[in-house]
């Protein structure tokens, strides 16, 4: 993500985004916490625009970067294998350093380099940074797909298994395929099961993908399996079975 798409609608992004604006006049160390996808990277390159950034499991690159740099990004150093060891080079070659990790990462050694650390929350406790992203996401589809800048979000639920990264992804593709037509749809099934096909029982191992969204929808929009099954002309029962076969990816349909 831009640097400049930070957003910091909720109150804990906007309190990141102070402490970052406060590192960017200072020169001290610091070490940003949190998930995947919620700015880590955005921020610190914000503080440090000009930074070269490494990521922690290139052992030998960010050794020698940090001998000819005074100020370096290190993206996810709970991978580099010796944190003694990069915090000494820290040290010796007097470099500042703006670094991101998991939440979860803890090591004795941090505090002798950090003078700051602090956290971003996930996405799921962000309420109105889902929001403002999803508006962001929208304009860059615009920007690549062309098209109006409209995208319905009525019946939208925000994929933040990965926080940002998995809400671009979901906003690209629902964006994309807003306006699909049946011919569309239909190449994009054949290509995804092209490579895939080759067994007496395919055709039974790949129905779900026509009956998941479509019980899916169904559900969505009619709101019990009784309608649902009346509308599809199928026996409840049926119905029900096939519910049931699919419980992997209906998880929480089984509207009565």
């Amino acid at each position: 993500m831009d640097v400049t798409n930070f957003v910091t609608a909720s109150e804990a992004s906007s309190q990141a985004f102070k402490t970052a604006t406060l590192l960017k006049s200072l020169t001290i160390n610091a070490l940003i916490m949190g998930e995947n996808g919620v700015g880590k990277r955005t921020l610190a390159s914000f503080i440090l625009p000009n930074a070269t950034a490494i990521n922690g499991s290139n052992y030998e690159e960010l050794l020698q970067a940090m001998e000819s740099s005074n100020e370096i990004i290190i993206t996810d150093i709970d991978n580099f294998p010796n944190i003694k060891l990069l915090i000494d080079t820290i040290k010796t070659n007097k470099v500042r350093v703006v670094a991101t990790s998991k939440q979860s990462f803890s090591n004795e050694h941090l505090d002798d380099i950090f003078s700051v650390k602090f956290d971003i929350p996930p996405l799921s406790s962000r309420e109105e940074d889902v929001q403002e992203l999803i508006e962001v996401f929208v304009k860059d589809a615009v920007k690549l797909f062309g098209g109006e800048n409209k995208f319905d979000i009525k019946d939208f639920k925000p994929d933040l298994s990965d926080n940002a990264n998995s809400l671009r992804r979901q906003v690209m593709i629902s964006y994309l395929l807003q306006d699909i037509d049946d011919k569309e749809l239909m190449d994009i099934i054949e290509n995804y099961l092209f490579d895939k096909l080759g067994s007496n029982s395919d055709y039974r191992n790949y129905l779900y993908l026509y009956e998941v969204p479509l019980i899916r929808a169904g559900l969505t929009k009619f709101k019990s399996q009784l309608q649902l099954s009346d509308r599809l002309g199928l026996n409840r029962n049926t119905l029900r079975k096939k519910i049931s076969d699919n419980k992997e990816y209906l998880q929480g349909e089984n509207n009565e």
